[in-house]
């Protein structure tokens, strides 16, 4: 299973067929294999990787937040961070080790709008107890893909 989750992670449009033929299966278990994983919610979406800096070009404002937070409990952070998911502005959320216990990418038309999310909404709730906010300036690479690379400069130099 771990093979086709691997080919389908690196390319969503990977078909049964293309995938069987990659990892010696038959189509039809590589179709019902697929079903499992996603019965089981080990395959939660297809996802397509846009450069967004190409699409939108300067339109969108991102913006990485640290969170310092007391958890809740009984619930640690889980409670807190579903909370903070739902925000249609939260485009990932992560705990992570540190000083601060959450990572999370927000988006936004403008700084102002960012910012102002962050104050009002975020930093406003009663568990968060501290928020440091880094404007994301420029994207090299998403998701493991290269973002605006020549076609010449593919290969790294060797080192003497």
């Amino acid at each position: 299973m771990k093979d086709i989750l691997a080919i389908l992670e690196n390319n969503a449009k990977a078909t049964p067929e293309e995938i069987a033929a990659l990892t010696g299966r038959s189509t039809k278990e590589v179709e019902e294999l697929i079903d499992q994983a996603e019965k089981q919610k080990i395959i939660l979406g297809y996802k397509t990787v846009i450069n967004r800096d190409v699409l939108y070009d300067g339109e969108e404002v991102l913006a990485f937040v640290e969170v310092r937070m007391t958890p809740q409990h009984d619930v640690g952070f889980d409670g807190i961070a579903q909370r903070i998911a739902r925000f249609p502005e939260v485009r990932s959320l992560q705990l992570m080790s540190g000083d601060y216990d959450l990572a999370v990418l927000i988006s936004g038309n403008t700084m102002q709008q960012v910012a102002s999310f962050v104050a009002m909404k975020l930093a406003a709730l009663q568990e968060v107890n501290a928020t440091t906010t880094h404007f994301l300036l420029k994207r090299y690479k998403e998701d493991g893909i290269i973002l605006n690379q020549d076609e010449g400069t593919r290969r790294l130099p060797l080192s003497p």
